[in-house]
């Protein structure tokens, strides 16, 4: 079995909180059980996990992000430098408030532990098999960079920064020593969400970043560099991909437009392995950007949505597929759901068996095209 992520069937790593795990955290929360009560829950819950990701014949196993408030954040948290409060306002998404930490700089940036993560992800790779491979997710750089430099966080990060090359210095330095330590704990296979390039092909982008032109290509730019100063370097048997999408909060999305506007930068120049990319509705255009990655690097297709419980029609993803293999050779392509299934711990609006049944679509369609 081959040892690489993407897989020809795939997902994103995030999955639905089962209701005891959220009732622990609840409790923990409020101080009715200690740290080690709810590590019991989170380990029961996330080996349950991992038995049905292998059931379903999925060759990744992930814990479902089980020990995370959100995809990002917590990542964030684990820095010295970085501190988080309960948001009073929340994040604007389609139709409804993100309401999610605070999060922002009380001194430089460093890592002078192992990070949190490290632990997750031994926890996981233990339960690896001849069939299974473990994967990691970590928000990328230029996401955690985001975080501290638009307009909203700007003006708190700059009591510590000068500027954001000195920034982003450290951010580097900070995420060469967190793949070390995965690495040296047995990862080697890496994912970096990013929401960023989402933003930059909103059509409020000048609002999200108080630019438009050749600023925006700027910004562009910068986090092209922060993410290819991070992946550059990198041992030759880790390998690191990208999930890329507009937002995922409760069923909702925080952006739209379509990749041709970062195309050039993202799919022509990060030096990543494979691209997953929300393909699931109009918000994401066409696929003609594909026509960008360069020879050798995969795209694995988000065609099949985690917004919704519908089940999408398997001919009507089967003729996406080869839609998309105009652009990019049919053996580079493979599928996936668009996004996590609860990219934070309140989830998308639909059930486990729903969930599940998702990802038997996914793999039952992609047996059909690949065989």
């Amino acid at each position: 079995m081959a040892e690489k992520t993407p897989f020809r069937y795939d997902y994103v790593g995030s999955f639905l909180r089962p209701a005891r795990l959220k009732k622990a955290r609840i409790a923990f929360e409020k101080g009715e059980i200690g740290r080690d009560a709810l590590t019991d829950v989170e380990d029961e819950c996330i080996e349950e996990l991992v038995a049905k990701q292998k059931e379903l014949g999925y060759h990744v196993i992930t814990d479902g992000e089980f020990r995370r408030a959100t995809w990002h954040l917590d990542f964030m948290w684990g820095f010295d430098g970085v501190a988080h409060h309960k948001t009073q306002t929340g994040l604007p998404f389609h139709g409804e408030q993100a309401m999610i930490d605070d999060t922002y700089l009380v001194g430089k940036l460093s890592l002078t532990k192992e990070h949190p993560f490290v632990s997750h992800f031994r926890f996981v790779k233990a339960l690896e098999d001849e069939h299974t491979v473990a994967k990691q997710t970590i928000p990328a750089p230029a996401q955690f960079l985001a975080q501290l430099i638009m307009p909203f966080a700007a003006e708190n990060t700059r009591k510590f920064y000068d500027n954001d090359d000195e920034l982003i210095d450290d951010l580097v330095t900070g995420y060469r020593e967190v793949i070390r330590q995965l690495y040296e704990a047995g990862c080697r296979n890496l994912q970096l969400d990013d929401c960023t390039w989402g933003m930059l092909v909103d059509p409020r982008v000048k609002l999200f970043y108080g630019t438009e032109g050749n600023g925006v290509d700027r910004i562009k730019e910068q986090y092209l560099t922060i993410n290819n100063r991070v992946i550059d370097g990198q041992p030759g048997d880790l390998v690191i991909n990208t999930h890329v999408c507009r937002g995922n909060f409760h069923s909702t999305y925080a952006s739209t437009g379509a990749y041709n506007d970062v195309a050039e930068f993202l799919f022509a120049g990060e030096h990543v392995n494979a691209f997953y990319l929300e393909y699931d509705d109009e918000r994401s255009g066409g696929f003609d950007p594909l026509a960008k990655i360069p020879e050798g690097k995969k795209v694995v297709l988000g065609l099949i949505t985690t917004k919704s419980p519908k089940l999408e029609d398997k001919a009507t993803v089967i003729a996406r597929i080869h839609e998309a293999a105009k652009y990019i050779p049919l053996d580079r392509i493979c599928l996936s759901p668009q996004c996590g299934f609860a990219s934070c711990e309140i989830g998308n609006k639909l059930t486990e068996a729903e969930q599940w049944a998702k990802l038997h679509l996914v793999r039952e369609i992609a047996e059909e095209v690949w065989g």
